[in-house]
């Protein structure tokens, strides 16, 4: 790895975009100008964050800095674990089978459903009524 170079992907999860820039560093995580630890609020978001560095053993080796548009919480923190997952496979190709393997390099293709018209949402009919 080039030690000058900073890597950059992009991840999605249903509404979420995630534009994520790695670079080496000692392993501080800032996700809008924030720290990761103040933006997401739930553990399990946490770690659903760090599941790629942690698999790789890359935890206290990168820098990483995002910018997350759109959607909730728990899908922006999918969408930064793709953009992450995507930059250590770009780093070192050796890592895709292990990344791949953990379904971090899939990308979720689960969308909201659009509202069809004669309809209250997209499956969701008006009530009958008899009488």
């Amino acid at each position: 790895m080039d030690e000058t170079k900073k890597y950059t992907a992009v991840g999605r999860r249903k509404e979420s975009v995630a534009s994520v820039r790695l670079f080496p560093g000692k392993g501080d995580i800032t996700v809008n100008r924030r720290p990761y630890e103040k933006y997401f609020l739930r553990e399990t978001d946490r770690i659903i964050i760090k599941q790629p560095l942690v698999i790789t053993n890359n935890t206290d080796k990168f820098d990483i800095i995002a910018n997350i548009k759109g959607g909730g919480l728990t899908g922006q923190a999918g969408a930064l674990r793709l953009g992450i997952a995507r930059i250590l496979m770009s780093i070192e190709p050796q890592l895709k089978d292990v990344l791949r393997k953990q379904g971090f390099l899939t990308r979720d293709p689960r969308m909201k459903e659009r509202k069809k018209y004669g309809l209250k949402g997209a499956r969701r009919r008006f009530q009958w009524t008899k009488r």
